[in-house]
């Protein structure tokens, strides 16, 4: 049987598709997609678990004062500056008056008119009470005098008629009293009114404080219930801290807080949870706590400085455990990926607590002694080969 003889440039195409294909081939094996990941391991090992939580807060004023005018107006003065102390009943400013103080002193007139009516009928009705008293001693002197026969029916009959009238007269001079002290008691009313509108008008310090804002200055305009002057009391300032849902189950009122302050990140702090917020944030899937400082600090912190809070909780007992870095989220599933001999394979597993080192328990899932990837240079998938490494070049160990 005879072969065709190759020509030579065959051979010659060969000779240089060859060894590229050869190339391709060890390209792929080595660093291709065909490549082993290289990976770091971690192994599952019992861990007692000191778990901690660490929130970032704000520092907050428990209470808060907004002092401005109940009616609408101008500023005539304020007498505060920020960063003052003041005292409670303290005069933080006030407002333009403008016609108040006229009629408060119409209505001083009004009331000592009105209280000088009164004084009028009541003598009106001492008057009245003695025409009927003598009205009434002439009656019965006259009738004694009819029985006597010294006086004439005709005389009784007419003593009679001016005790009647004289009872007239009493009535009427009561009506007129009582008339007269409703008519004080309006105008004193309405002049007691007119004063606490003209006391609202001086902006009083609610409570011993610190001034914090000086929202309006002499000569504007201002709203009803529009802050002119806000205070805070210092020695309530607390942190607004919030924590993350994930591992945060032990968070509750009374636990022992660390507190670093932004402007002092070397000073460490204490405090305690005071409470902790029923309703927690759904978009960053945080709880919010109240830190009171065990002592305040001297100098006080800014209101709106970040803080750093750390809270200890109750130490565990050994368990599994196993670094937070390896734990991925795979179709909806919590796990590791599990080095076998097969290769790596996803496991779902159940996690306890956590603490700051970077720890996590393992509830289920996992035993003591499994290997798991801790990172990996590219992501990976069951039956992918594998190359362990010490560590991957830019990934912190």
């Amino acid at each position: 049987m005879l072969f065709p003889t190759p020509n030579r440039r065959a051979l010659a195409l060969l000779s240089i598709l060859l060894p590229l294909v050869l190339a391709a081939v060890w390209l792929a094996l080595t660093s291709g997609p065909l490549a082993p990941v290289p990976v770091t391991v971690a192994v599952v090992e019992e861990r007692a678990i000191a778990p901690a939580l660490f929130g970032i807060g704000t520092i907050e004023a428990r209470y808060r004062y907004r002092i401005g005018p109940t009616v609408a107006g101008r500023v005539r003065r304020v007498e505060v500056q920020v960063g003052d102390r003041v005292h409670a009943g303290q005069l933080l400013g006030e407002m333009d008056p403008v016609d108040l103080d006229e009629r408060v002193a119409a209505q001083d007139a009004a009331l000592r008119r009105a209280e000088a009516g009164v004084a009028a009928a009541r003598a009106q009705v001492t008057d009245a009470r003695a025409r009927l008293e003598f009205a009434g001693a002439q009656v019965r002197r006259y009738e004694q005098l009819l029985q006597a026969r010294t006086a004439s029916e005709d005389t009784v009959e007419a003593r009679r008629q001016e005790a009647q009238v004289a009872e007239a007269g009493l009535a009427t001079a009561l009506a007129n009293l009582e008339s007269a002290e409703q008519d004080l008691l309006r105008v004193r009313a309405e002049r007691e009114a007119l004063a606490r509108q003209r006391g609202n008008l001086r902006l009083l310090a609610p409570v011993d404080g610190l001034v914090v804002a000086r929202d309006a200055e002499p000569g504007s305009t201002v709203v009803a219930g529009q802050a002119v002057v806000e205070l805070v009391d210092p020695a309530t300032l607390w942190i607004d801290a919030r924590f993350d849902q994930l591992g945060s189950g032990g968070l509750r009122a009374g636990l022992e807080a660390r507190i670093a302050l932004r402007s002092r990140p070397s000073e460490t702090l204490a405090g305690s949870v005071l409470r902790v917020e029923p309703q927690a944030d759904a978009v960053t899937e945080e709880l919010r706590a109240k830190i009171a400082f065990a002592r305040l600090p001297e100098p006080l912190p800014r209101l709106g400085e970040l803080a750093e809070v750390t809270l200890a909780l109750a130490s565990q007992p050994p368990a599994p455990a196993l670094p937070n870095a390896a734990l991925q989220w795979r179709d909806g599933q919590l796990g590791v990926w599990r080095l076998v001999d097969a290769g790596p394979r996803f496991a779902a597993i159940e996690t306890g607590l956590r603490d700051l080192d970077g720890w996590v328990q393992i509830g289920a899932g996992l035993t003591g002694g499994d290997r798991v990837v801790l990172y990996s240079q590219a992501p990976l998938r069951p039956g992918r080969s594998v190359k362990i490494v010490e560590a991957i070049p830019g990934v912190l160990r």
